[in-house]
């Protein structure tokens, strides 16, 4: 009896083993599929998808090195994976490009350097149509300065700008910093940036605080990314331009941490910190965006309280410091409006010193600034007083605070 069950069980045991290896052998088929690329696809696929396909001028080249090899080992092969992109934007014209680049509030060093660069791959992209002979150029650059002074912003412009000289495919623009390409385990990080990579061909790849990369720990991976993404940019240099971003001293101690970034990237770009006038337009520019209007009283005092916060221009943050500032000023502005019986379109567009007071965490002096509830709708056009100046309401405000208004620039520099 125990003999027959032992052999029902040996029987149980081998067909649970049979469907085991199975299930295994179709899920490694499977994984296999995926990873490494479906098989040959029917010849009606095998048609060169154009959003991928790299432009058909004489490709330029974004670094100094040799002649790449195509597709290496830094590519996992996922191309032949990817749902057929979407295709490319058509270029911008470089004329507009340019007109809202000088829209762009403060930023006088980076407006010449961009310019230069314009004009540089013009005149290369000339002589390469004359069959005359060029020099390599590096495209890739370092951006550094503190958050807030528009780096972001310029990435996103070169990008497009490239695009529309025929230096790059699509023009978009990826944005990641450490943890978008390092991973915790041994040659997932090589996976990782990879991924990121191939997401940014035809583009740029914006890497912000590329500092953090250089981790130098025992276990950190900071490395693998590194070297990954230097061979990524020499096998793709005819389609991909990097731009690295971060704090002045940590970026040069970055690039010069390693020859193979000090080789490819040798153009720096440094943003200098918002002065207050350019700050205090930057508000302007957020007033006239969101539809909002105040008087010169109110303006300067809006000055004095972004005096007052940018004590310290990194935690302040330049032009975040400046829209946080915006929304903390709007919150006081929406308590106040809450409180009000009838609330009219001036009203939801106006700023008072009121809002400005509360923002600032001045209660008191905002109790006493407040304006008198008004008898009648006309009334509505007043602002709130201060103590130096209490009596009448001044009509005349009302032009004055579109008049400020419209002095505000369209360009967001975050």
């Amino acid at each position: 009896m125990d003999r027959k069950n032992v052999s029902k069980k040996d029987q149980i045991i081998l067909q649970q083993l049979d469907v085991i290896r199975t299930m295994t052998e179709n899920n490694l088929g499977r994984m296999g599929t995926d990873f490494w690329g479906h098989p040959a696809a029917p010849p009606e696929s095998a048609k060169p998808r154009t959003p991928d396909a790299p432009s058909p001028a004489p490709p330029l080249k974004t670094d100094g090195g040799k002649e790449g090899v195509g597709n290496s080992a830094a590519s996992t092969g996922n191309d032949d994976t990817k749902a057929p992109g979407q295709t490319a934007p058509l270029p911008e014209k470089i004329e507009d490009l340019q007109s809202e680049l000088e829209g762009y509030i403060g930023l006088t060093a980076i407006k010449k350097e961009v310019k230069n660069l314009i004009n540089m791959v013009t005149v290369y992209q000339m002589r390469k149509e004359h069959r005359l002979p060029t020099t390599d150029l590096s495209l890739h650059m370092v951006f550094s300065g503190n958050p807030g002074t528009g780096k972001t912003t310029v990435a996103r412009l070169m990008a497009r700008i490239y695009h529309s000289l025929g230096i790059l495919s699509k023009g978009q623009l990826v944005e990641v910093d450490r943890s978008g390409l390092v991973a915790g385990y041994v040659g997932q990080t090589a996976i990782k940036t990879t991924k990121v990579v191939d997401s940014a061909l035809g583009g740029v790849l914006f890497i912000d605080e590329a500092y953090a990369l250089n981790g130098r720990a025992e276990n950190d991976f900071g490395q693998e990314a590194i070297d990954t993404l230097l061979k990524a940019m020499e096998d793709h240099r005819d389609d991909l331009v990097v731009i690295v971003a971060g704090y002045d001293g940590l970026m040069d101690d970055f690039i010069h941490s390693n020859p193979g970034l000090e080789s490819r990237f040798n153009r720096f770009l440094h943003f200098d910190d918002y002065n207050l006038n350019e700050m205090l337009s930057i508000f302007d520019m957020q007033c006239k965006k969101g539809c909002y209007q105040l008087d010169g009283e109110t303006r300067e005092m809006v000055r004095d309280f972004i005096q007052e916060e940018n004590t310290n221009s990194i935690a302040f943050g330049n032009a975040r410091g400046v829209r946080n500032i915006f929304e903390q000023i709007l919150v006081n502005q929406a308590n106040r409006l809450a409180t009000q019986e009838n609330v009219s379109r001036d009203d939801l567009m106006k700023m008072i010193p009121r809002d400005i007071l509360m923002a600032r965490g001045m209660e008191e002096d905002a109790e006493t600034a407040a304006p008198a509830k008004p008898a009648n709708p006309s009334q509505r056009e007043s602002v709130g007083l201060s103590e130096e100046k209490p009596s009448a309401p001044k009509p005349a405000e009302k032009a004055a605070a579109e008049k400020d208004g419209s002095a505000a620039n369209e360009h967001d520099p975050l």
